[in-house]
């Protein structure tokens, strides 16, 4: 049961690490982006930027899945 316990919370952090990385990412992308537009003439929008977060959220979300997932194992729920 511990161990269940010790998972949850390890999933609920790599949820949290992972959504702080997305957050960086993505602002380091875009600050990138803004000024290849002005000054490189990139031709693609800033909004690209945000692509990273598909992967991001999938894992994301499968973390607080797993996570509620060993939660209820440690409660002893069905």
């Amino acid at each position: 049961m511990k161990k269940h316990n010790r998972l949850s919370c390890l999933f609920m952090v790599l949820a949290v690490l992972l959504s702080h990385i997305l957050c960086a990412t993505a602002a380091y992308t875009y600050c990138g982006m803004q000024w290849g537009i002005r000054y490189e003439g990139y031709s693609a929008p800033a909004s690209i930027a945000f692509l990273p977060a598909i992967p991001y959220g999938a894992g994301i979300v499968i973390c607080i899945v797993l996570a509620w997932f060993f939660h209820r194992k440690h409660r002893g729920g069905k």
